[in-house]
């Protein structure tokens, strides 16, 4: 048994190691854990014409994990870090956002990896990604004038509109072993 199979599943948000094994098991496991997030989707869509295109309760608990997976599976490249905690590899940086509920996204890198030349570019594309899945998406600038998404659930979602509060589901990572243009604000 691998230690990844020993822990669970868990998607890249950016501030761990690469990820170890071989390329295809990894896929395996991202596409595996994102068929699961569909699957609850449709189970738990409460009526909605299309069950898929909104977040389910249980994503609106977990939404650092819930976008880090949206993202992986897209083919997103994660950035990454070594046991000192320096950043050894440029791309996507997921966590816990400024408001209850939402999650802050950076395109991030190693000094001289170019990350702050291509974020634009590349925030853009998770953008894409994350409103194609459902949530609200905005971009923002901050410190050094580094670009960055919030994202959280859509309003009309139980528990959306930044609450991150939603229906009480088992924890999918364990079974698993409407879009909103982008706006700008400068």
């Amino acid at each position: 048994m691998s230690s990844q199979e020993g822990a669970g599943f868990e998607p890249a948000t950016g501030d761990g190691p690469p990820p170890g094994g071989s390329a295809q098991a990894r896929a395996a496991s991202v596409r595996t854990a994102f068929e699961g997030l569909l699957q609850i989707r449709r189970l738990t869509g409460e009526g909605r014409d299309d069950p898929e295109a909104a977040p389910a309760a249980w994503e609106l608990h977990r939404p650092v994990r819930a976008v880090a997976l949206a993202l992986e599976s897209s083919g997103a490249t994660p950035s990454a870090v070594d046991a000192s905690g320096r950043r050894v590899a440029a791309g996507y940086r997921v966590r816990t956002g400024e408001s209850a509920g939402s999650v802050r996204v950076d395109w991030t890198g190693p000094p001289g990896s170019g990350a702050a030349h291509h974020e634009e570019e590349a925030l853009a594309e998770c953008a894409e990604v994350l409103r194609r899945l459902g949530w609200t998406v905005l971009l923002y600038r901050g410190p050094r004038r580094r670009r960055y998404l919030e994202v959280e659930a859509p309003a009309g979602v139980p528990g959306g509109g930044g609450s991150g509060r939603g229906g009480a589901l088992s924890d999918p990572w364990e079974m698993l072993d409407g879009p909103t243009p982008l706006t700008r604000r400068r």
